[in-house]
């Protein structure tokens, strides 16, 4: 009996779709459908969307495996004011994933994408 295995490396989600060119145009998709949405809209009327769609693109781009690092502690930080519901976070995760699959995301990506964000609920949702 043998085993087989596969020796090939492993891509970084990162550069399998596309770095940091394409990244920042997923992210800009995402962020025109959570300005949209009547549940979380409002928490980005007057924030400067060029600042946030740039930490946002550092946030995925570590997330995805990237060259890039974002420490949860200055994502707590940055939401401990704005009380986010469990049912705001849920929209939010929605519409990324709506965004990721319209960006054709393989779907075992796309999990395990949701999941990096959804293990990051506790610094977000109070």
């Amino acid at each position: 009996m043998s085993l087989s295995y596969s020796t090939a490396p492993t891509v970084p989600l990162f550069d399998k779709y596309g770095g940091l060119r394409t990244l920042r145009m997923v992210i800009m998709a995402f962020y025109d459908r959570v300005i949209d949405s009547d549940i979380v809209g409002h928490f980005f009327e007057d924030v400067d969307l060029a600042r946030l769609v740039d930490h946002q693109t550092k946030f995925f781009t570590m997330v995805l495996g990237g060259p890039s690092s974002f420490p949860d502690a200055r994502l707590a930080q940055a939401h401990q004011h704005l009380e986010v519901t469990h049912d705001q976070f849920d929209e939010v995760i929605n519409l990324l994933r709506d965004t990721l699959e319209e960006a054709r995301f393989a779907p075992e990506d796309l999990q395990l994408t949701l999941a990096a964000v959804e293990q990051r609920r506790g610094l977000i949702v109070k």
